[in-house]
């Protein structure tokens, strides 16, 4: 049976640090969590931080360590990773299957792929997973749910997920940079285009989260024939070339994400 009263973060950085404050903002008690970082000033109150690995038993492992030092620092992590344990990864590229192989003792494995959002409880959460049962699932789907909304994918589409859901917000920042620049460029003061910029994106959003229809159809709704909105699309649409734009840049992250899980099975 899957449980997580007890739950040990293997690697605190931005992410971990971001799921671990919507779990706690979500009203999971801070106790049930242990830090391992040998780098981490500070935890949230009434969260254990330790700078090496404890001997304690735990339910579940959560993995925050950069891809590249998961063959290192797996040998160390495994004595923990025994009967009933359950091992999650955040790790980008590292399969389920190289999970398993350096966890074989593990209950079950999981990857899960969050973005920032999960602080405030608004990450799209992608999961997959080895071992586990509709019940276990269903476990693992209330775990996360502090963390924002979760869709259980196939394995092969995950470096797309990662590249959508967990790189995503990166873009989306960077077309809020580029709204502003776009405005400061012609002849508005920076301060006032980059708040502007970011009202425009997170009420465009918001009104796109509470609604039935899609995005594409939101957009009609805005524009009016022959009116600034329209002129505006038609330069993004000419030529297919934002939709280009967006596709290549999706893509790059995708393959570097085959990249990173082809170095995990030792290929590259």
């Amino acid at each position: 049976m899957v449980t997580f009263n007890s739950i040990l973060i293997v690697g605190c950085g931005n992410m971990g640090g971001a799921m671990l404050a919507g779990w706690l903002a979500g009203g999971y008690a801070p106790e049930r969590f242990t830090i391992v970082d040998p780098v981490l000033p500070a935890a949230p109150d009434g969260v254990t931080l330790l700078r090496t690995l404890p001997e304690a038993r735990f339910d579940a492992i959560l993995l925050g360590v950069k891809p590249q030092l998961f063959a290192d620092i797996a040998p160390t992590i495994e004595p923990l990773a025994g009967q009933a344990v359950t091992v999650l990864s955040m790790m980008a590229g590292v399969e389920l299957a190289s999970l398993a192989a350096r966890f074989p003792r593990a209950a079950a494995h999981i990857r899960i792929m969050p973005n920032l959002s999960a602080a405030l409880g608004k990450s799209p959460l992608a999961l997959a997973a080895l071992g586990l049962d509709d019940d276990g699932r269903a476990a693992t789907t209330d775990f996360v749910a502090p963390l924002g909304r979760s869709e259980w994918v196939d394995e092969g589409l995950f470096d797309l997920v990662t590249a959508l859901a967990g790189s995503g917000p990166a873009f989306v920042y960077r077309f809020i940079d580029a709204l502003a620049s776009g405005a400061e460029a012609l002849g508005m003061a920076r301060d006032q285009a980059d708040r502007l910029a970011l009202a425009t994106v997170e009420g465009a959003s918001a009104l796109a989260a509470a609604s039935d229809a899609s995005a594409a159809e939101l957009a009609r709704r805005v524009t009016s024939p022959g009116g600034t909105t329209a002129a505006g699309l038609a330069v993004m649409d000419h030529d297919g070339v934002f939709a280009s734009v967006i596709e290549a840049t999706l893509k790059a992250a995708r393959d570097r994400g085959a990249e990173m899980a082809a170095a995990a099975r030792g290929e590259a």
